[in-house]
């Protein structure tokens, strides 16, 4: 059974999602002082936390901070604002996904299963190593290792690398990318894959190797791979 660490103030909601969660056998935990919401998360060691935006104390934004700080668990944030920049920050700070209030309650569910079974799936099912530009790429630990040293992706970023890299010197197109990565593109804007693989990007930077992803306009991306030296 999955546990879920639902950061969000309003009473009536938080009973209703914990209700509806709970109906799909998922265990749903709240916070106790949202002054002190990292208690919390180190108590009951989530599977998946949801977080809204606006919040006591301190908001979602640092949260997240605090958490990425720590752990690469899967995050969804939840806002009832609607401006484009909350969602641009969110998938800065590392979460894997954002609805907007008011949802429908099926929207959230496809969303976390869709989490949870390429997070955890993925993550035992993919223990194998691949070479990719001189680089290790190992799925059981999100790490990329090259000479230049050793990062560790998120798990949003770990699996557009995966599928760029299984389809090398191959466009994958943007609809493949966000159909697998969160289930139903219907409700997925096309900035929030921009976001996410630019991050990827950013961060294959550290090791020299960004460059390799490309972007093909109108299209999709491409892992060149490339033998360095």
């Amino acid at each position: 059974m999955f546990r879920i660490l639902l950061i969000e103030d309003d009473v009536t909601l938080f009973a209703e999602v914990k209700d509806r969660l709970s109906q799909w056998s998922y265990e749903v935990y709240g916070i106790t002082d949202f002054a002190k919401v990292m208690e919390d998360f180190n108590e009951v060691k989530p599977d998946l936390v949801i977080i809204d935006i606006q919040l006591p104390k301190f908001d979602g934004f640092h949260w997240c901070r605090m958490i990425r700080a720590q752990s690469k668990v899967p995050i969804i944030f939840l806002s009832s604002r609607d401006h484009p920049t909350d969602m641009v920050m969110s998938m800065q700070l590392g979460a894997d996904d954002f609805v907007q209030k008011p949802f429908h309650f099926e929207v959230l569910i496809a969303k976390i299963q869709a989490i949870l079974r390429r997070v955890y799936n993925y993550s035992l099912e993919q223990t194998e190593k691949k070479t990719w530009c001189n680089a290790t790429l190992d799925y059981e630990t999100n790490t990329v290792a090259n000479e230049n040293g050793t990062i560790e992706l998120t798990k949003n970023e770990a699996f557009i690398l995966r599928l760029l890299v299984e389809h090398k010197n191959k466009i994958v197109s943007r609809d493949t990318l966000i159909e697998h990565l969160w289930n139903d593109s219907r409700f997925i804007s096309d900035n929030t894959l921009t976001v996410n693989v630019n991050r990827l990007r950013k961060r294959l930077d550290e090791i020299g190797i960004g460059r390799f992803i490309e972007t093909k306009v109108g299209q999709g991306y491409i892992a060149i791979d490339e033998e360095l030296s």
